[in-house]
């Protein structure tokens, strides 16, 4: 199973880490960490030294509740780290986080990888063509709503299922257009309760049926501190068992905060399966 980035074929038959580079001021763990030049290279440099095959950037939260933030502010925040890393690392694999086309456009020219879309390209009807015209690998995640709704709409007919169908029409889309390489995230903490992202968690393998590659981002959300009443700074610990459990049933990219600890989950895993 491997992904074409930038003519680099990425085998994700070895699960892969994506390390987070949130560059919003109102991030639920890292916001505002990453606010110069130096901080920021610095935490690239680290995460790539670690081991991630992809650093993914994001200039709008996604977290509920989280502030609107204008398409044109989205892009003078964004635009210039993606030119900064890549003047730097210039072989780094840039993940795109954004909703928004004429973001992923200006990136991807700017000579970013991929695009993660946390709305699998409901927010914006002209996502998936622009995707289909610049032929970059897309993650499209599972979401009800948008940030600022979706914790509202919760009511699921049978959840895994409603997924599967979810994925299904969205990956018809996408083939419609030609896009060749997507990648699947479940969406956990994305118009789903605590119970709701370990009912998902736990019929994981299931997502399988989809045959294409599966990411888990877990990494330091609500549905593991608020089961250990602890905080995101204090939820490493939990971060990484769910890791190792998502890696067990199957999946293919784990995006984290904590590079160096997600590596050493997919080493171990991998060693188990030999």
């Amino acid at each position: 199973m491997t992904i074409n980035c930038k003519g680099q074929l990425i085998d994700l038959s070895t699960p892969k880490v994506m390390g987070v580079l949130n560059v919003t001021p109102d991030s639920f763990y890292d916001g505002g960490k990453y606010k110069d030049e130096a901080s920021i290279l610095k935490q690239v440099e680290q995460m790539l030294d670690y081991g991630a095959t992809f650093i993914d950037i994001g200039a709008y939260s996604s977290r509920p509740n989280a502030d609107h933030v204008s398409e044109d502010e989205e892009l003078h925040r964004i635009l210039p780290i993606v030119n900064l890393i890549l003047n730097t690392f210039p072989e780094t694999l840039i993940s795109i986080d954004t909703f928004r086309s004429k973001i992923a456009k200006h990136c991807i020219e700017a000579g970013g990888a991929l695009v993660n879309d946390i709305s699998a390209g409901k927010l914006d009807d002209a996502m998936l063509p622009t995707i289909a015209e610049l032929q970059v690998p897309y993650i499209m995640m599972h979401m009800r709503g948008t940030p600022q709704t979706m914790q509202g709409l919760t009511d699921y007919d049978d959840l895994v299922k409603d997924i599967l169908f979810y994925f299904s029409e969205r990956i018809n889309a996408t083939k419609a257009l030609g896009i060749v390489d997507v990648i699947v995230d479940p969406g956990f903490g994305f118009a789903k309760t605590l119970e709701q992202n370990f009912e998902l968690l736990n019929k994981l393998e299931l997502l399988k049926m989809i045959e294409n590659p599966l990411l888990v981002g877990v990494s330091r959300k609500s549905m593991i501190y608020k089961t250990l009443e602890t905080s995101a700074k204090d939820a490493l610990n939990g971060t990484t068992v769910l890791n190792t459990i998502g890696l067990q049933k199957g999946a293919s990219i784990l995006r984290v905060h904590d590079v160096k600890e997600a590596v050493e989950c997919v080493k171990l895993v991998e060693s188990l399966k030999r």
